[in-house]
């Protein structure tokens, strides 16, 4: 009996949600920074093994929307979770319900599609904590499943994915065996170099940066060429995404190059500038041409 499922994991910026998805796959699919809502739009990982194919839609955070960007990634976040066969809410152990946290239980109310709670990051909390973190969610909405867990140091996860099998129907296999991601590599290239201007960057810039893929030319060599656009709103952005003498351009180019090469399997010749596009998170045709719609 083969089973297969698409898993719709949720919960507000910064929780996790995109570590737990790596742990997983055992590879890095999504990027991860310690910058809130760092996932802008839904991307499928793809585990397959001999009984089952599990399909994660790591989705953007919930949150309360500020420009058309983000009412774009509360939209793609709510709607996943009436299309998938199982919901996992991943909080923190902060001992209250969130106020983030109480939209999200409000959108889980009612619906009947399986639920996990998986409450992360319990070593940087205390056991009472987790505790009441554990009693309050369990009493604000019916869990299949509750597990505390911490998705960066593997606690508490060895067991996930034999639960979400048990809850999963029969069903095909919906992708190749050998497929762990159904993002194209120019969506790839341009995730990768924005993870590292988030590594890099203050904290008030990372909002209001995208990275567009201008050119991506494989060689007959099997190496490549890349251009890529890093879109701010700001002049004053775009001086210190540049950095003294081009140092920080450069740092972000060379980190993701890096990482290129090692999903891309050949050298990368990436070229990247900065530009900038006044309010660009709140104008709907550049959000359009950015891929940011419905």
């Amino acid at each position: 009996m083969f089973k297969s499922g698409f898993i719709t994991v949720v919960g507000r910026p910064n929780v996790g949600k995109s570590t737990l998805i790596n742990h997983l796959m055992g590879a890095k699919l999504s990027i991860v920074s310690n910058k809130p809502q760092t996932t802008r739009k839904n991307m499928n990982a793809i585990y397959t093994d001999d009984d089952a194919q599990i399909i994660f839609v790591d989705t953007p955070g919930i949150h309360k929307a500020k420009n058309k960007l983000g009412e774009y990634m509360v939209h793609v976040a709510k709607e996943s979770l009436s299309q998938v066969d199982l919901v996992i809410f991943i909080t923190t152990a902060s001992g209250e319900i969130h106020p983030g946290d109480a939209l999200i239980l409000e959108e889980l109310k009612g619906l009947k599609t399986p639920k996990f709670l998986l409450v992360n990051k319990i070593d940087e909390f205390t056991q009472d904590r987790v505790a009441k973190t554990l009693e309050l969610y369990g009493k604000a909405a019916e869990f299949n499943e509750i597990i505390p867990i911490s998705a960066l140091k593997g606690k508490n996860t060895e067991d996930i994915l034999a639960l979400v099998k048990k809850y999963l129907p029969e069903g095909p296999m919906y992708y190749p065996e050998d497929m762990v991601a159904d993002v194209h590599l120019r969506f790839m290239a341009a995730e990768t170099i924005r993870e590292k201007a988030l590594k890099l960057l203050q904290q008030e810039i990372p909002h209001g940066i995208a990275v567009e893929i201008t050119t991506m030319k494989e060689k007959e060599n099997g190496n490549w060429y890349i251009e890529a656009d890093i879109i701010c709103e700001k002049d004053s952005h775009k001086g210190i995404i540049i950095g003294k003498g081009g140092q920080t351009l450069k740092k972000i180019g060379t980190w993701a190059r890096e990482d290129m090469e090692v999903y891309l399997e050949g050298k990368v010749d990436l070229k990247t500038f900065v530009k900038v596009r006044k309010e660009w998170r709140d104008n709907q045709t550049l959000l359009k041409e950015l891929g940011y719609k419905e």
